[in-house]
């Protein structure tokens, strides 16, 4: 790579029979062009794009050469693919649990260009867990699956969307099942990890964190369960300790408010008390972002929205987002 020149990130496309594609050749229209490598079969883009009415340039980009081969940088309506063909024919708005491993193989391909810094960083767009399931392959999402195959332990969610930022110290779990896994030894490792990444990610001098309770009015003084007493409270008392500017536990219902005095960032229990504040304060734009990985990831904050797929109507402002973010990040 010449000297000066920024490196590429990959974003791969998601489920082909959603919206995915769109996003990508929504990506080719923008100032985004020039600094991503779309991980997608490109029959797949052709046919999207025939069906929406966009002619998109389609280069093929090879991992070898490293970044600046092909002459799309600065060009509008131009993809730079790194090809992964799906076995199976796609119909729009129906996935296909044939084509889940070729799906996950984009994944691989992306994380390992991250680590042999080909890539500055990964943005994926959104997949269909269930479809991937349906093929046997056990998948309950992409924060998950990302950090196995890194052998990262403590992968922490973080949803941005403006100034508020809010991690989760539990992702995908059944509601029931979340106190059994707010152990203290958890806790601590997600608090240790969204500081950390504050830190050397977002380069936030000591962040400022603020720490949800888990039940109604962080339960009450005991009244309405003893998680706070019992695990939330000692664990942050003892990150206070560690010289962290972190406090709680808070009621959800005051930790968002300004009540609460601000925060760098938010932890949230458990995935729905966290992101739907987070969402109404800025669905279409908010990020995903997976703190604890070696690698930069981020992601669009919606689903496949399958219903849309190849209609013109999916907003792109969460891809062109997290291109912005990851970009952002990969130069920290």
């Amino acid at each position: 790579m010449a000297p000066g020149t920024e490196r590429l990130l990959a974003v791969t496309a998601g489920e082909p029979a959603g919206i995915g594609p769109d996003l990508c050749l929504a990506l080719a229209q923008s100032e985004h062009a020039g600094r991503i490598v779309v991980i997608a079969d490109p029959e797949v883009l052709k046919r999207r794009a025939a069906r929406l009415g966009l002619a998109v340039a389609l280069e093929y980009f090879d991992p070898a050469s490293g970044t600046g081969s092909t002459a799309t940088a600065g060009h509008r309506a131009a993809l730079r693919v790194l090809p992964q063909p799906m076995p199976n024919p796609l119909v729009c708005g129906t996935p296909d649990a044939a084509n889940a491993a070729a799906l996950l193989e984009t994944l691989d391909r992306a994380m390992a260009g991250c680590q042999d810094g080909v890539f500055a960083g990964m943005v994926t767009g959104p997949l269909q867990k269930s479809v991937i399931n349906d093929a046997g392959i056990p998948f309950t999402g992409h924060t998950e699956y990302l950090a196995a195959r890194l052998g990262v332990p403590c992968p922490v969610m973080l949803l941005a969307a403006a100034k508020l930022k809010v991690a989760l110290a539990s992702t995908h779990l059944p509601l029931r099942e979340v106190p059994d896994w707010l152990t203290a030894e958890r806790l601590t490792a997600v608090i240790e990890v969204l500081h950390a990444d504050l830190e050397a990610k977002f380069r936030i001098a000591r962040p400022r964190i603020l720490v949800c309770g888990l039940n109604p009015h962080a339960g009450e003084q005991g009244h309405l369960g003893r998680e706070e007493i019992e695990t939330i409270a000692p664990v942050v008392r003892r990150m206070r300790d560690r010289g962290l500017d972190i406090h709680g536990p808070l009621a959800a219902d005051t930790a968002f408010t300004p009540a609460a005095g601000g925060a760098d960032a938010i932890l949230a229990m458990y995935h729905d008390q966290g992101l739907p504040v987070l969402k109404y304060a800025g669905f279409g734009t908010a990020v995903n972002v997976t703190l604890g990985l070696p690698i930069v990831r981020t992601s669009v904050d919606h689903g496949t929205a399958l219903d849309l797929a190849a209609t013109g109507k999916a907003d792109p402002g969460s891809m062109f987002a997290a291109v912005e973010l990851a970009a952002e990040l990969g130069r920290a």
